[in-house]
């Protein structure tokens, strides 16, 4: 039973295949069967031909029924048209021919395989040869009174409409191929986009948290020695950092596995905590203060976080690479902008701006997402990052 189901699947896979090719049988059966028709519509006469023009070595009765010159005639026009696709004015040109032979004769043929050749012509060659061999088939058809002039231009017009349609429906496939590349483009540029949106927090997340961590378990055991209670409190702030830093881990690795689990985000940091934030490094050691400029107010959820996120990189790079003296977070509320500062005395032992890394480059990167911008630079005294972010409601008075 298999065996015969797999039998017929291909004949019916190379009945597909070949489809184009049985088609163009079919048409060159019936177009010769019409043919025929016409010639033999009014009786089978018997016509006899002199020797002058068939020898009798030749044919010694030289009688010919009239059935045997339009049939073979016929077959060999109608057989030309299994070609039509390849060369469908040299098929068109035999048709013509083929009727030019019997119409001399005294014979009528119905112009079947011209009409035929001519919308195949029209079909499948560009235009302008269509229209040029036109005039000619149609002049020709005419005056052998073999068709009016309606029927070669309807057969012109039905070949050049259907390829009209044939590239009509080209182009709606290449249309709806260029359409799902784009899409596939637009979904690959979007999954790179929230690759790196994740990235940029697990980055922000592990980089803050680390390094207080590793401050502080320095911190503690430089005084562990001489001052146990204040290493065993530095030692559980670091503990409670860590617990923090691996809940949100644990969130953001669970939305990746399962992202329809449920799992939810902790509510995203905004500008209100940044006294928090601050505090965390101040414990960690680091003399950092933070002032407010202008007039404080709410803003969108996406700046403060923007904002807040680089206040945090910008004081993970000075623990990480400076020892200051002093750093000063601050913070402009403009009419139109909002200007954020972090500044140290650090010496200028800060990453380069053009350096490899990725802290400044998440930086300016969350800068231009708000549509602003962030300049990273080396000073005399230590390293300073100013962040320029446009507020979106500007007619809140500075």
């Amino acid at each position: 039973m298999n065996d015969l189901f797999g039998r017929a699947r291909a004949a019916y896979d190379l009945l597909v295949a070949r489809r184009s090719a049985l088609f163009d049988l079919v048409l060159a059966v019936i177009t010769t069967g019409v043919e025929i028709g016409q010639l033999f519509d009014g009786g089978t006469p018997v016509v006899v031909i002199p020797a002058a023009v068939i020898p009798a070595a030749v044919i010694p009765a030289a009688v010919i029924p009239v059935g045997v010159i339009p049939v073979v005639v016929t077959v060999l026009t109608g057989s030309a048209l299994l070609l039509r696709r390849r060369a469908p004015l040299t098929v068109l040109v035999t048709a013509c021919a083929g009727a030019a032979v019997l119409v001399p004769l005294g014979y009528s043929p119905g112009g079947a395989p011209v009409v035929v050749a001519l919308a195949s012509l029209a079909d499948l060659r560009d235009r302008r040869v269509s229209v040029a061999a036109l005039v000619p088939t149609a002049l020709f058809l005419l005056l052998a009174s073999i068709s009016s002039l309606p029927v070669p231009v309807g057969a012109w017009a039905l070949g050049s409409y259907l390829q009209t349609r044939r590239r009509y429906t080209r182009a709606l496939e290449d249309r709806a191929a260029t359409l799902e590349r784009e899409r596939a483009q637009l979904d690959q540029l979007a999954a790179q986009r929230e690759r790196t949106a994740i990235a940029r927090e697990l980055h922000d997340i592990v980089a803050h948290s680390v390094t207080v961590m590793l401050i502080g378990v320095r911190g503690a055991r430089d005084v562990l020695p001489t001052d146990p209670g204040v290493a065993a409190e530095t030692l559980e702030r670091v503990e409670v950092n860590a617990e923090q830093s691996l809940a949100e881990l644990r969130r953001i690795l669970g939305l990746l596995r399962t992202p329809d689990n449920g799992a939810q985000w902790r509510p995203q940091p905004s500008l209100g905590q940044l006294p928090e934030l601050v505090s965390g490094y101040r414990t960690a050691g680091m003399p950092v203060q933070l002032e407010f400029t202008g007039e404080a107010r709410p803003l969108a959820g996406g700046l403060e976080l923007s904002a807040y996120r680089i206040v945090e990189e910008a004081l993970t790079n000075v623990l990480k690479h400076t020892d200051p003296t002093r750093v000063t977070v601050t913070l402009h509320y403009g009419r139109t902008r909002l200007d954020v500062t972090v500044e140290d005395d650090g010496g200028g032992g800060g990453p380069a701006p053009s350096g490899a890394g990725h802290g400044i480059l998440g930086m300016r990167e969350r800068a231009a997402v708000t549509g602003g911008s962030l300049d990273a630079r080396r000073t005399a005294d230590g390293f300073v990052v100013t962040a320029r972010l446009p507020v979106e409601d500007a007619g809140d008075a500075a």
